[in-house]
């Protein structure tokens, strides 16, 4: 006869699953972290767990009759003994997105955000790029945070790449450090404050006219001036500002 065990998820966990309350059944003493996943959560989705009000790690061996409370980071109760799952967040925040989100990791630039993407990257290019170089995995793909090797990842929600932003700046408490014209849009190339004059023959007519403050991307060269376009693009930044 299999054992049985109860999952309650919370927060945004709720969406990744097809109800907030599930049964879960096995045979012998499956690692919770192997159960989450099986119901479709990746544990770097997971801040804590509660078994009987007592903290476990993903280690925990589930028993018959285990009823599990499974908290997302930023929705956990506060417990003067816990056991918080998510790794601390790198000082230096840099990310690598997969292919789904490239419309997201030309706006994270926009924020001068580093963001390593390219629409033909594999799911082990992107694990094995992230634990080198120390990124945070960005993607819409469950499979690829399922990984056990893998650690920092976030599983964006929205649709929206507006809204994706959203996530992104809230999970990681980004705010305080979006420094726009930082990055280049485009190749994520580290863009320079350039004199006009070494550049004015790549301008157009009106372009030399009215503008005097320009920006050149230390890799493909492409050109940054507070144009027309920058007018939406500081409204959106203004926006951002009630996000928290």
């Amino acid at each position: 006869m299999q054992n049985c065990a109860r999952f309650k998820f919370f927060g945004r966990l709720q969406q990744m699953v097809a109800a907030t309350d599930l049964e879960y059944r096995f045979n012998g003493r499956p690692a919770v972290k192997d159960a989450i996943e099986a119901l479709g959560v990746p544990h770097t989705e997971v801040d804590l767990l509660l078994i009987a009000q007592r903290s476990v790690t993903f280690a925990y061996q589930l028993q018959d009759g285990d009823r599990v409370a499974v908290y997302p980071f930023g929705c956990t109760p506060g417990l003067m003994e816990a056991i918080y799952l998510s790794p601390p967040t790198p000082e230096l925040i840099a990310f690598i997105l997969d292919v789904h989100l490239g419309k997201l990791a030309r706006r994270l630039r926009m924020l001068g955000f580093d963001c390593r993407y390219r629409n033909d990257y594999s799911d082990s290019q992107i694990i094995e790029m992230a634990l080198r170089e120390d990124l945070i995995i960005l993607t819409r793909d469950r499979g690829i945070l399922k990984h056990a090797c893998v650690t920092q990842g976030y599983l964006v929600g929205s649709q929206n790449v507006i809204e994706q932003v959203e996530e992104v700046l809230q999970r990681y408490n980004l705010l305080r450090k979006i420094r726009p014209l930082r990055r280049c849009p485009h190749c994520n190339g580290l863009l320079e404050a350039i004199d006009k004059d070494l550049i004015v023959n790549r301008l157009p007519p009106k372009t030399a006219s009215y503008y005097q403050k320009f920006h050149i991307c230390g890799d493909c060269e492409q050109l940054y001036w507070k144009g027309a376009h920058y007018r939406k693009i500081a409204a959106w930044l203004e926006c951002l500002k009630g996000v928290g």
